[in-house]
């Protein structure tokens, strides 16, 4: 046993000094991925990030090292976790301010997010609708007035996204959730047929989902049909299968507010929940919603993933991201990971590196 290890060990510790392998098409596309994003709410009553100023420096708003990270990709996304604009009716009614949150931001800050450097947005999930369909609209114009691709209403032209490289290479997203107005992740058929018609348009297929359980509880990915509140929120496991089964290279999960494992199937990456990222104010931050990864995805152009990296970044009440020299996010997931995957024979690395059978192959 203590040879084995040893072995494993030396192993690991070649492939972490190994140079990464090179493209087949000669460059790599760096893709970062976080979860969710509600940088403060003017709604009800104000309770805003006041670091989240128009023209303020990235690097003031998320300390020098993660405003670097995030310029450095060629896609950073994020789910835009409620709505921007500056409607005054149309609130959803809220009959449980314990259990139910109107969230309303400010345009400016789909400006913010491209300063930032988030270019690909998802809007499917269940704030996406606080102010009803002309919120959904407002939200979806304004982060695109602002430059940033965006994925999300369930309508002609809006469902799905492409993001052209500078030296053209199409990366697409399809965004799903489990509330109206959104395509339902639980419609795995029609998911399906929506990734593979992405994938014939699109080098790189990434898609999106906001599903399972919430809370401390919903740390862990239980392979089954989760009901939260009352509602379907799915089978992310089942789904995300589904998804790189019709064509797509990664999937980015979110919607628990909390991490959870990844895992590699058919050579794509799967986050099943990346936390939250940035939330503000009226977020719980204790324990593991305080926490998040950044996920880093290393891809060419033709879908094999080279290499994949786990940042960490944490937040203390009111919330606003910065890196966490602790590491604790991808400790955790490297945790529930060897838990919920024990068949991935996963290693993580002390710089939050992936080490698994899948990655540096397309299957």
């Amino acid at each position: 046993m203590i040879r084995r290890n040893l072995l494993a060990a030396i192993a690991l510790a070649a492939l972490a000094a190994a140079p990464a392998p090179a493209s087949a098409q000669g460059r790599i596309y760096k893709i970062l991925g976080v979860g969710d994003v509600m940088m403060g709410s003017d709604y009800p009553q104000p309770i805003m990030d006041p670091k989240v100023a128009q023209g303020a420096e990235p690097a003031s708003m998320t300390g020098a090292p993660l405003a670097k990270l995030l310029k450095e990709a060629d896609v950073t996304f994020g789910n835009f976790e409620g709505t921007l604009h500056t409607l005054q009716g149309g609130a959803k009614l809220c009959r449980n301010p314990t259990q139910c949150y109107v969230f309303r931001s400010p345009p400016f800050h789909a400006e913010v997010l491209r300063r930032i450097g988030f270019n690909l947005i998802s809007t499917a999930n269940n704030h996406a609708g606080d102010f009803g369909d002309a919120g959904r609209a407002e939200t979806y114009n304004n982060l695109r007035r602002a430059g940033i691709a965006v994925a999300g209403p369930d309508k002609d032209g809006m469902r799905t996204t492409l993001i052209r490289t500078s030296d053209g290479t199409r990366i697409g997203l399809a965004a799903f959730g489990h509330n109206p107005g959104i395509m339902w992740l639980t419609d795995i058929a029609r998911a399906q047929t929506v990734v593979r018609e992405l994938r014939r348009q699109s080098d790189i297929v990434i898609v999106s989902f906001h599903g399972g359980g919430e809370g401390a509880n919903a740390v862990r990915v239980p392979r089954q049909t989760e009901i939260f509140l009352n509602e379907n929120r799915g089978d992310v496991y089942k789904f995300s299968h589904a998804v790189v089964d019709a064509g797509a290279h990664i999937v980015f999960g979110h919607g628990p507010h909390v991490p959870r494992a990844v895992d590699v199937y058919k050579g794509a990456f799967i986050a099943y929940s990346l936390g939250n990222f940035w939330t503000y104010g009226r977020f719980n931050l204790r324990g593991a919603a305080g926490i998040a990864p950044v996920a880093e995805v290393n891809i060419d152009k033709t879908g094999r993933i080279l290499s994949v990296r786990l940042h960490s970044v944490k937040q203390d009440h009111p919330g606003g991201p910065r890196m966490d020299p602790e590491n604790g996010a991808a400790k955790m997931i490297a945790s529930l990971t060897a838990q919920d995957f024990p068949e991935l024979r996963a290693q993580f690395l002390p710089d939050g590196r992936l080490v698994a059978p899948g990655i540096g192959t397309r299957q």
